[in-house]
């Protein structure tokens, strides 16, 4: 649904005490996949997708990441396998996006069988450089994930790829995260600029999935292979990358119900 970082910024507002964590848990009804660009060389947002799978599977739901085996994975992702919290990353040897889209489908019917009553999500990195050749892929592009920082140069390149999956997949849910922030207000002016630029120019709103602060503990987190939450639980990154997973998990909720 359309939401502007106004519609979330109580999250992130320290003298406001929202719900708890078990009050806030979201009831995904079916194996959900999200696709995120990530770029080959790009280890910050690939920590991001891993521990917001950590946090999606503390939520109480299933978080499988998926990847193409090719490059430098050793570089982006920890071992493949099982994780943190049940958390999981899954390697595949597709060499193009619709090959990734009938592995993460296969991968999501799979987890959904393994448990037909419990919520979960696929996590999907897509490479960039797949994107223009991504009519195959439906499956991946009903929902994207983005991350961005408020630097001028990122965001122009971050609405450089909402261009590109709109112009591939018309009706995409597109949701951005903004990370690298030292307040409530940079994440806002940042969301607002890529917000107003797409809906001007592509006619599309953006879904606001908050925002990760600027932290040490996830450069720290990313040289010792540690989900950032487990490692530093009280840490301002932990929770904000818990509140981006609830609002995933929430948003996704109230699509099931609708459904």
């Amino acid at each position: 649904m359309p939401r502007s970082l106004e519609d979330v910024v109580h999250f992130y507002l320290p003298e406001v005490e929202g719900p708890s964590s078990a009050q806030r848990r979201a009831k995904v009804s079916a194996h959900t996949i999200v696709g995120v660009p990530i770029g080959d060389s790009d280890v910050v947002r690939a920590a991001f997708v891993w521990n917001l799978a950590v946090e999606i599977s503390r939520a109480g739901a299933s978080a499988t990441v998926l990847a193409p085996a090719a490059g430098d994975t050793a570089s982006l992702w920890p071992d493949p396998g099982r994780g943190p919290m049940g958390s999981e990353l899954v390697l595949t040897f597709a060499d193009g996006m619709g090959d990734l889209a009938h592995a993460a489908v296969d991968l999501a019917q799979t987890r959904a069988a393994e448990s037909p009553a419990g919520p979960g999500l696929v996590l999907v990195r897509l490479p960039p450089a797949w994107l223009p050749k991504a009519a195959d892929a439906g499956a991946l592009l009903a929902r994207v994930l983005l991350f961005t920082s408020p630097d001028t140069r990122d965001l122009v390149e971050t609405y450089a790829l909402v261009k590109r999956v709109v112009s591939v997949a018309p009706g995409s849910t597109i949701g951005i995260t903004v990370h690298g922030v030292r307040s409530v207000g940079e994440a806002r002016g940042a969301f607002s600029r890529l917000a107003a630029a797409s809906e001007r120019h592509l006619f599309r709103a953006l879904v606001s999935y908050g925002l990760i602060v600027d932290d040490l503990h996830v450069y720290r987190s990313i040289l010792n292979r540690h989900a950032v939450g487990l490692a530093h639980p009280q840490a301002a990154a932990s929770r904000s990358i818990g509140e981006v997973a609830q609002l995933l998990l929430g948003d996704l909720a109230e699509e099931a119900d609708r459904g």
